[in-house]
Formats: structure tokens, C-alpha cells, sequence
């Protein structure tokens, strides 16, 4: 059970390794390295840096990535299942089939990021960064937003069913054919300045 500090990895193949409970990396960076079909149950990174980081169809179930940066990195049918992702920056990701189900994302910086038909699934979102990210498409059920900033985020078709969306400004985003609950369009009416009931 590798337990790695201040460690740099450089093109490094791990196709289909797998990392369990008590493997833990911190303040290690990871360049050009292949993660794809990796399964990770239980293991933790923190403060680490991947850069051009390969995370295709790989596996995450109550694992940790806190503080960490991931930039210019592939996340093609990535699931996250129950993680603490807390505090981490994605910046030039691209994530085409992301699904995340559950966990802790909150203050996690996804500004401007490409989530077209990613998929969030009962996810604290607390204070996330959302501002100018393409969530077309995109499923973000049962999930707590409170505090996200959402300003110019596009949600045409997006499906926010039973989220937290007291930080969404109306005005501020682009919204057509968004699904959402009585409820939450109470909140969106009364956010326009109307008196509901």
C-alpha cells in the first residue's frame, strides 16, 4: 500500500492499476500519465497535480482528491462514486460522460468547464464554481448548491430536478427547456422578484 509524498511521476503507464484502501499520495504531481480503466476504492490524493492525466473509463468509489489540480486532463466515462473531491481546480478538462453519484465536490472550481451531458447524482456542491461552464444537456438531480456561483452558465436542457438552486441567478444564465420541480420554481420566481402564493 504505497504511501507517497512530494512524488513526480512522468508518462508513467497505469492502465488498470488498482488503489485500495490505505494507498494515500500527497503533494505528488503526475505529468502525461495513463490512468484510464484505473480503479481506485478507498484511496487518497491530496494536494496532488495531474497534468495531461489520462482518467478514461476509470473507476472511484470513496476515494479522496482534495485540494488538488487537475489541469488539461481527460475524464472520458470517468464515474466517481461517494468521493470527497473538496477543494479541487479543473482547468482545459474535458469531460465527455462524466458521472459523479454522491460525495462531497464542495468549493471544487469548474469554471468554464465543458459538461455537456456530464451527469451529478445527489452531490454537495457547496460553493462550487460553475461560473461560464456549459452544463447542457447535464444532469444535476438531488444535489446541494447552495452557495455555487452560476453566473453565465448555460443549462439549456439540463435536468436540476430537486437541487439546491437558491444561488441561481435567473437572469444571469442561459436556461431554455431546463427541468424543474414546483418547488424549485417557487425559488426561481421569487429570486424574478414575484410573490409566490
Amino acid at each position: 500500500m504505497p504511501n507517497e509524498r512530494d512524488l513526480v511521476v512522468r508518462g508513467e503507464d497505469w492502465y488498470g492499476r488498482e488503489l485500495g484502501p490505505g494507498t494515500t499520495y500527497s503533494g505528488c504531481t503526475f505529468h502525461d500519465a495513463d490512468f484510464t480503466e484505473v480503479v481506485s476504492e478507498g484511496a487518497v490524493f491530496d494536494a496532488c497535480t495531474f497534468s495531461g492525466v489520462r482518467f478514461n473509463a476509470s473507476r472511484h468509489t470513496d476515494a479522496a482528491f482534495t485540494n488538488c489540480v487537475f489541469r488539461a486532463c481527460g475524464f472520458f466515462d470517468t464515474r466517481f462514486e461517494r468521493c470527497k473531491v473538496v477543494g479541487s481546480r479543473f482547468e482545459r478538462s474535458t469531460f465527455a460522460l462524466l458521472a459523479v453519484s454522491g460525495g462531497d465536490w464542495s468549493f471544487v472550481g469548474l469554471d468554464g468547464a465543458d459538461l455537456r451531458k456530464a451527469s451529478f447524482e445527489g452531490v454537495r456542491l457547496r460553493e462550487a464554481g460553475f461560473t461560464g461552464a456549459r452544463l447542457d444537456g447535464a444532469t444535476l438531480t438531488s444535489c446541494d448548491l447552495s452557495g455555487a456561483a452560476l453566473g453565465g452558465v448555460r443549462l439549456k436542457d439540463a435536468d436540476l430536478r430537486g437541487s439546491d438552486l437558491s444561488s441561481l441567478d435567473p437572469l444571469a444564465a442561459e436556461a431554455a427547456g431546463t427541468r424543474i420541480d414546483l418547488e424549485q420554481a417557487a425559488v426561481i420566481a421569487a429570486a424574478l422578484g414575484y410573490d409566490v402564493g
